[in-house]
């Protein structure tokens, strides 16, 4: 069986820097897609050069979140429950979850798909800034919401239905294989399409991480990747000293660009034979029948 891997540039729109290494990247097709923030100061930007290239693989990154203290937003919509004191979307999972109304949530996210479609922009699929629709930090899900979303906008969405033994996140989360087979399998009763794994690396440089260090430990993930298509993300971010200056760990998003031009990566995707896939190949081939998908689901809730 192959081996796939869906490459994708999370905060395309999130600012200039990130514009310039995303549109690097996608016109090079060094990467798989990206899924641009429809509530973010760069958003004009992106969306007005994927309309002029009609850009075929960008997603919606689904925003409801705001986390970096020197570059906020606000929800398109304006509802109350979706912001903080100050007038923007809340700055960690947790606030969100707490504080959102389900109701003014789906209005949200409703209004930032017309407003990609709107830009001209040719969605590929869906997913999520900082998991905040995923109920990891209270419990409290929004997945249902957002897989009738994406089965209305006919959009595979990022989730997963196995987990990687060998991934340093998922792999170490306890509890974690119910909630992941109830979700994959409302996803193919629903009709979306997902990958079959995800794969996490840490966001921020760890303690003695070096840019070498860093590039080794994602090229020996390739040598080791599962068998079916697997996404990974990336926070690609281009030399900018305001950003530098101002945002926690932009250090390693310039790390993630340097990266997916580096030759000894380039080389090792074709010596481990991994073939660079996209979102278009999972709407295509990774729809599971929905009748099927629907008992096997039942099947699930009903267990101990």
């Amino acid at each position: 069986m192959e081996r796939r891997l869906i490459i994708n540039c999370d905060d395309f729109g999130q600012s200039p820097a990130a514009n310039k290494a995303i549109f690097h990247l996608l016109e090079e097709g060094k990467v798989s897609s990206a899924t641009v923030m429809a509530v973010a100061p760069g958003y004009e930007e992106a969306a007005s050069w994927c309309a002029r290239r009609q850009q075929p693989n960008v997603g919606l990154h689904l925003t409801l979140t705001s986390e970096f203290e020197a570059l906020r937003w606000a929800s398109l919509t304006g509802h109350p429950s979706l912001h903080d004191e100050t007038g923007h979307q809340y700055r960690t999972v947790q606030e969100f979850e707490t504080g959102a109304a389900a109701g003014a949530v789906m209005k949200e996210l409703e209004a930032q798909y017309q407003l990609a479609r709107k830009s001209g922009i040719r969605l590929s699929h869906i997913d999520n800034h900082m998991g905040s629709l995923y109920g990891v930090e209270t419990g409290r899900s929004l997945i249902p919401q957002m897989l009738w979303k994406a089965r209305r906008w006919r959009l595979p969405a990022r989730l997963f239905r196995y987990i990687d033994p060998s991934d340093p996140l998922l792999s170490t989360l306890s509890n974690i294989q119910r909630p992941v087979a109830l979700a994959s399998g409302l996803a193919d009763a629903f009709g979306v399409p997902i990958p079959d794994y995800l794969l996490s690396h840490p966001y921020r440089i760890v303690e003695g991480e070096t840019y070498d260090r860093f590039k080794q430990s994602i090229i020996a993930r390739l040598y080791k990747l599962p068998e079916g298509v697997c996404e990974t993300y990336v926070h690609p971010g281009a030399e900018d000293e305001w950003m530098q200056a101002s945002i926690p760990n932009w250090d390693k998003r310039i790390w993630e660009f340097r990266l997916l031009f580096d030759d000894d990566f380039a080389y090792a995707m074709k010596d481990a034979k991994v073939i660079l896939t996209d979102y278009r190949y999972v709407e295509r081939y990774l729809r599971r029948p929905r009748g099927r998908s629907a008992v096997k689901l039942m099947k699930v809730l009903i267990a101990k």
